[in-house]
């Protein structure tokens, strides 16, 4: 196993990614006996510096993070901890603690996946007659033609070469397939364990 190198105030780096969305949720720092604590329990456990004194995350808010892995980078001075998050991460409410954008933009990335993701499930939780999402989930059968619509337009689309359109239909698919899984609570790690057989 890879020894840990602790920095001379016998602390390292830890970041804190969701472990289904890879969304960074924090960072903070681990001792020696921290970081056995996160192997023991199963649960994040940091030093503060502030306080200087040993915490658990969620100890007192409840928005406790289970571990699914463990991973340290090729100079085994950051660890990276894939977590299920109960609640938020961050101490403002907010799902993560990179909330503000100092310069360009997300708007083109994949961090609209876990934002999308969390609306539906809000819809999900706290129905509305006018939500769309809402609709859908009433309706199985409405549900699942869209998914096959959208799948065919998107598919006409790539035959046609056009590249706007196949990203608008995709947008589509992805919209209406993701309503689904919620709908029917698929468990995520089961198709990413699929698609792991696929990449082999």
């Amino acid at each position: 196993m890879t020894d840990l190198k602790y920095d001379a105030n016998g602390l390292i780096t830890v970041v804190v990614q969701d472990w289904a969305t890879n969304e960074v949720l924090m960072v903070a720092w681990a001792n020696e006996e921290a970081v056995s604590l996160m192997k023991s329990t199963g649960y994040t456990h940091f030093w503060s510096r502030s306080r200087q004194k040993m915490w658990q995350k969620g100890e007192e808010s409840g928005h406790v993070q289970k571990i699914r892995s463990i991973q340290t980078d090729c100079d085994a001075d950051t660890l990276l901890v894939k977590v299920e998050q109960t609640g938020v991460a961050c101490h403002t409410g907010t799902p993560s603690c990179f909330n503000q954008v100092l310069y360009g933009t997300t708007e083109d990335t994949m961090a609209i996946l876990p934002e999308l993701g969390r609306v539906i499930r809000d819809r999900h939780e706290n129905p509305s007659d006018e939500s769309y999402t809402c609709k859908l989930f009433n309706d199985e059968t409405r549900m699942c033609k869209k998914i096959i619509e959208e799948a065919g337009e998107f598919a006409l689309a790539i035959k046609d070469k056009d590249e706007e359109e196949m990203a608008w239909e995709l947008a589509d698919l992805i919209y209406h397939t993701m309503v689904a899984v919620e709908k029917t609570g698929l468990p995520m790690e089961k198709v990413y364990e699929k698609l792991s057989e696929r990449a082999q």
